[in-house]
Formats: C-alpha cells, structure tokens, sequence
C-alpha cells in the first residue's frame, strides 16, 4: 500500500482550500470524517491483502468469523446480513463459497423449516484457528503507535460515535 501521508496532508490541505469558500464548513468534523474513511480503507486494505492468499475477502471473512463468536455457531442470513452490513444477494454469494469450501454448512432450522441456518463447521473452525493467530502481528503493528491508555480512549470514542451515529440516523442503517 502506498504511503497515507499524502493523502493525509491532501485531506488537510482541502479542507482549508474549501473552508476558505464555504462560510460555516465545520472544518474539524469533515477532517475527522476523512481521517475516519482514509484509516478504515487502509486497515481493509491491510487485511484483504492477508486474506487472499487463503482464497477470502473481508465480506466471507466476516460472516465465518460471526459464526465463530456466535455461542451457537450459527445464524440466520438475515442476522448476518445485518451484522456483516451485506445485502441478501451478497450474503447468498458469501454462504455459497463457505458453503462450497466446507466451512459452513445451511439447513432448513427445525423449529420453522421455511427459515434457513448457517452453521460453522469443524473445517471451519479449525480454519479460523489456523488463521486467526497470523494476523496478530500486523493489528499489533498497526495500533503500536498508541500507549495502552490511547488505544482504551480511542476505542472508547469510536464506540461512542458509533452508537450515536446509530440513535441520529436510524432509518439509514437498514
């Protein structure tokens, strides 16, 4: 990946070049937002490029791994469309190739046989196991510029504006 620090001065340097035109531009917000969206492409970036080898992207990574958290293993594709944030078509695509590679399997459920489960498989699980451990290096890297207590606050905050953007905006999150 290339080098974020010119985009980090251009996001700067725009910033100020637009508030200079638009009277009112709530500068610190929109560079915040930018920041947000520079960081959260490069951290994807980072980990398609670890998941590729293993023939994953993040949509499969992360629906396997929801099955993995999940105390049952298992979920709905609703519930994982939703969790996953991938819409129905794209979570029919990323059940099919877990499906395919055998780490998942999908049964009708018994208590209504009109409503589809996925379940992780022993393949599966053996396969997060696997690969799990290999990406700590590079999510320890990635924060090690941040003291423990910096690492606490910024999860804090992020977490904060998550659930507030949540309660501000709930007709756009479905």
């Amino acid at each position: 990946m290339p080098s974020l620090k010119p985009c980090v001065d251009a996001i700067y340097e725009g910033v100020d070049r637009v508030s200079e035109n638009i009277p009112g531009l709530p500068r610190c917000e929109v560079t915040l937002a930018r920041l947000l969206l520079l960081v959260g492409g490069a951290v994807l970036h980072d980990l398609e490029g670890q998941l590729k080898p293993h023939g994953m992207n993040d949509s499969d990574f992360r629906a396997l791994m929801m099955l993995f958290a999940s105390a049952e293993g298992s979920a709905t594709p609703g519930e994982l469309c939703a969790l996953a944030e991938q819409s129905p078509t794209n979570m029919t695509r990323i059940a099919n190739a877990l499906v395919k590679r055998e780490f998942i399997t999908r049964a009708q459920a018994v208590e209504d046989r009109r409503q589809v489960v996925l379940r992780i498989t022993p393949t599966g699980r053996r396969f997060v196991k696997k690969l799990l451990p290999t990406m700590f290096p590079a999510v320890l890297h990635a924060f090690s510029c941040f003291s423990t207590t910096e690492r606490k606050t910024l999860e804090t905050l992020l977490k904060k504006l998550a659930l507030h953007l949540d309660q501000t905006n709930p007709d756009e999150r479905s």
